[in-house]
Parts: C-alpha cells; sequence; structure tokens
C-alpha cells in the first residue's frame, strides 16, 4: 500500500517538473511547427490598460510612437482603469497632443473589463496587448506580426527581455520562459510573454472577468483550432525586481486564474477536442494537482524506512529540503539557489490556497500593481 502510494507520488512530481520537458525537447525532433513568416503590414491596434501608473505611462506612448511600423496602420488606445492619482489626467494631455485615442473608467473594473471598453472602437486587424512598464524594441510590432502571414496562426507572443540580476526573479520565471520556448517549437504556447502578445480581430471575444486575461485571450484562438505562438524576434525589455512580499499572493492570483480558464474552457484538457490538451494536463493541471501529492510522498516514504538504504536516502533528502525551505523564511537574500526548496513550497502551497478561494469564489481580478 505504501510502497504504491510512494511510487505514484514520486513519479507524477518527476515527470511534471522533469519528464515533461524531457518528452518536449524528444517531440522537436519530429515536430512540423514551423511558421511561415512573411514581411506583412496589417493594421494593427495596440491596448495599454494604467492603473495608478502616472511616472510611466508618458514614457510608454512615447515608446510605442518610436515605432518602426507606419504610423498609417498604427492605432494606440489607452485606458485608465479606476486609477486614483493623475494617471487619467496624463493620458488625456497625451491624446490632445500625440495621435492616440483614450478609455477612462473612474471605477477599478478590472484589465479584463478595460480591454473590453477599448475593443469596442478599435480598428486594428491584429489587437497588441502592452504594459506600461515595459518597453517595445523599435522593431517589435513588425515582428510581432510576421508569423500572422501563417494562416494556422492565430495568437504571438512576444518576448520579454529583463535586465538587472536575474536571481532576483526565481528559478520558476526562467523555468517556465524555457518551457514555453519549448511549447511553441511543438505547437502552441499556453501563455503570453508579460506585456508583449497579439491575436487577429476575430479571435478576440469578449473577455469574462477573468485574472489571466492574456491566457483567456490567446486560447480563444487555440479552441477553434489555430496555433498560439512565440516570436523570439518581437522584444520587450524590463528590469528585473526582488521578489517582493506579495509575490505568494501573485501566486495565488496566478493558479486561481488557471481555474478559472479550465472552468471556462474545459474543451482544452480534452484530447479529442483541443490540440494543447496533451500540454495543458502536463503543464497546468498538474501544478495545481502536485501539492497534494508531496506530503502523500514524505510520509509514505516514512512509512518505508526500514525497507532499503533507498527509502532511508530519499527520506533524508526530503527532510532536508523542507528544512532549507523553512530557514529560508523571511529571508532578504533574494531568489538564489538556496531559496530554491523555499520558492518550490511557496508555489505550491499558493496552489491549494487559490484552489481553496477559486471555490469559494473570491477570485479579484482586480491586482494590485507591483511596487
Amino acid at each position: 500500500m505504501f510502497s504504491f502510494i510512494f511510487y505514484f507520488s514520486l513519479a507524477l512530481v518527476v515527470y511534471a517538473y522533469v519528464g515533461y520537458p524531457l518528452l518536449l525537447l524528444l517531440m522537436q525532433v519530429t515536430s512540423s511547427g514551423r511558421v511561415k513568416k512573411a514581411d506583412i503590414l496589417p493594421s494593427v491596434t495596440v491596448f495599454v490598460s494604467a492603473y495608478n501608473e502616472v511616472r510611466h505611462i508618458e514614457a510608454k506612448v512615447a515608446n510605442l510612437l518610436e515605432s518602426d511600423y507606419p504610423k498609417d496602420k498604427l492605432e494606440i488606445m489607452v485606458g485608465s482603469d479606476g486609477s486614483t492619482d493623475e494617471t487619467y489626467r496624463a493620458i488625456k494631455r497625451l491624446a490632445e497632443e500625440k495621435s492616440i485615442r483614450y478609455t477612462v473608467s473612474f471605477q477599478r473594473l478590472g484589465k479584463a473589463a478595460m480591454l473590453n471598453k477599448m475593443a469596442k472602437d478599435a480598428k486594428g486587424d491584429i489587437y497588441i496587448f502592452a504594459d506600461t512598464r515595459q518597453r517595445f524594441a523599435k522593431d517589435a510590432i513588425r515582428n510581432l506580426v510576421r508569423p500572422f502571414a501563417d494562416g494556422e496562426v492565430g495568437a504571438v507572443s512576444g518576448d520579454l527581455i529583463l535586465g538587472g540580476d536575474l536571481r532576483r526573479l526565481g528559478f520558476s520565471w526562467l523555468y517556465e520562459r524555457w518551457l514555453r520556448r519549448l511549447e511553441g517549437n511543438i505547437g502552441s504556447i499556453l501563455e503570453a510573454a508579460d506585456g508583449i502578445y497579439a491575436v487577429r480581430k476575430e479571435f478576440f471575444h469578449y473577455l469574462p472577468d477573468v485574472v489571466l486575461e492574456d491566457t483567456y485571450t490567446l486560447m480563444n484562438a487555440v479552441v477553434v483550432g489555430k496555433r498560439a505562438v512565440f516570436e523570439p524576434a518581437a522584444k520587450a525589455y524590463g528590469m528585473a525586481v526582488e521578489m517582493a512580499p506579495q509575490e505568494f499572493i501573485r501566486k495565488v492570483g496566478v493558479f486561481a486564474g488557471q481555474l478559472q480558464i479550465f472552468a471556462l474552457m474545459p474543451e482544452l484538457l480534452i484530447p479529442a477536442k483541443s490540440k494543447v490538451a496533451f500540454q495543458m494536463i502536463s503543464h497546468k493541471l498538474l501544478r495545481l494537482i502536485v501539492p497534494y501529492f508531496l506530503p502523500a510522498l514524505f510520509f509514505s516514504n516514512a512509512f518505508l524506512l526500514r525497507r532499503g538504504p533507498f527509502f532511508s536516502a530519499f527520506f533524508a533528502f526530503q527532510a532536508v529540503f523542507y528544512l532549507l525551505a523553512f530557514l529560508e523564511t523571511g529571508s532578504k537574500r533574494g531568489a538564489g539557489i538556496l531559496s530554491g526548496p523555499y520558492e518550490f513550497c511557496v508555489s505550491h502551497w499558493a496552489a491549494v490556497v487559490a484552489f481553496m478561494k477559486f471555490r469559494r469564489g473570491e477570485v479579484n481580478v482586480a491586482w494590485e500593481k507591483r511596487p
């Protein structure tokens, strides 16, 4: 009994974090996932939803206007989502001085609702979504639309390049970025890079109150058989920030948002209905399930200590791993190698909390911005 629990739990955890990436690497050998790219120039609308971003909004608009994309095919729409600082006045002034359009809500609606408001009047054939903090490369828009020359492509994510000390981000950010590349090479990505992604206008549907509006937007294209691909040549730039005390809350929001996606699009998990079911189950669903098998792995291992040196050694490994996580609690050293166990445990506990919040309907779609 305990042997079965131990080996099943171990296999699940190892597959989720090691086996699945290895399978993706092997699948690339036989994959025919190449994208036909071309230098096309469709009309585009760039959306920027801002909440209390008076310090960044002017620089963001200037950055977009510096793009080498033809100005007669570029529309910029900026929205103020219940800002309590001077963001609204800054946007209004920019609209008067620059060739941009703006939308304002004096109540906090959440990003999805703001995007819905702006999209009603958008004129572009391609919708591009940007954040205030990241800066687009001059050719980012031009490169972002190139994959749309392939009729099978419905959505595209660019690449976010971060400067500064990447150790501050933690291992998980680098790991997820690597997985996104692998998944894009064999078919479709499951999420977009922060602040630079695009979708064909016909696949942008009304956004419900979801936390992960970027994932929902990409999956609207995927569920009808189109691909969501990764375009590394379309670059946005930002700075690595130290893992904040609110990092746990952010992780809870991400996991709760993924549960929302599954509830709204259950077909994503059905192989007969979705081309990304294998990826969704292996990557996203297992992340929500693994936390419940970690204690099963630990305690079943404890009951098997007399079975041989392997079980004793593995139990010692688990004990040291969780001890390191405990010792890292409250540390302000940043996300170095020694904080890996802590980050691992925090992430899995966040998944448990997210499930409880989701069941109680306590998912907040209006996140506070990072400091």
